[in-house]
């Protein structure tokens, strides 16, 4: 399991089935112009969400695929914490004056899956790149999560598995992925005619890249130096 704060990425498993479901009904006009479809001539049909699970875990342990799921833990609502001089009194019944209780830390709020990213395409030998694909529920966008996920797998990559390139490709129509790899400072490297067959046609996408030498501190960090000069925080 990788983390930073309130976002985690963990192998999807065959119990978040309910939950994926949901998510993805619910974001279907969000996610429907951005997701990959087949190609005319393609009979494999649609697959479930079992054997989808299954594919990718094949695929892991091929060395070919590392599918994460997305998980996010809201904070708690400054409402909920109370102030010492409500919440707490003396032996008499009295308020105790002066001190605040302390925050509870992000991890003690539960997870839920809130999307998916996949580093798939991956090369070994003289290459050594991949592919990051990823998805985020709407309700939850703009909060710095995709950009936090992304690096976490960017740095696990580089630093655990020994890639040397990470590459993501996006529609140039969408704005919210361009936005998450111009936060993260990938390097553009143009236009591909026609590269996906995505929402029922071959589109046009962007391709975005980094190499390790690029991030030598990882990218994580990269990008809380990015937050910490704009005064926010992880997924805040």
């Amino acid at each position: 399991m990788l983390g930073d704060g309130p976002v985690r990425l963990r192998p999807l498993a065959l119990s978040d089935a309910p939950a994926w479901r949901e998510l993805k009904e619910r974001n279907r006009t969000w996610l429907t112009r951005w997701e990959a479809t087949v190609p005319p001539g393609d009979t494999s049909g649609r697959i479930t969400f079992r054997q989808m699970v299954r594919r990718l875990r094949t695929e892991a342990l091929a060395g070919r695929m590392l599918p994460f799921a997305i998980d996010y833990a809201e904070p708690p609502d400054p409402g909920d914490l109370l102030d010492d001089e409500l919440a707490a009194g003396d032996q008499s019944g009295h308020p105790r004056r002066g001190r605040r209780p302390a925050a509870k830390p992000a991890a003690s709020a539960a997870h839920r899956l809130v999307g998916q990213l996949t580093v798939s395409s991956i090369t070994w030998g003289s290459l050594r790149s991949a592919n990051i694909g990823y998805w985020v529920d709407e309700t939850v966008a703009g909060r710095g999560i995709t950009p936090t996920a992304v690096a976490l797998a960017v740095d696990h990559c580089f630093r655990a598995a020994g890639m040397h390139r990470i590459e993501v490709c996006i529609r140039p129509e969408n704005a919210a992925s361009l936005r998450v790899v111009h936060k993260l400072g990938f390097r553009s490297e143009g236009l591909r005619r026609a590269y996906l067959h995505i929402d029922g046609d071959w589109r046009d996408h962007e391709a975005f890249a980094l190499t390790a030498e690029e991030v030598p501190d990882g990218l994580l960090a990269r990008w809380h130096v990015t937050l910490s000069s704009t005064g926010t925080t992880p997924a805040g």
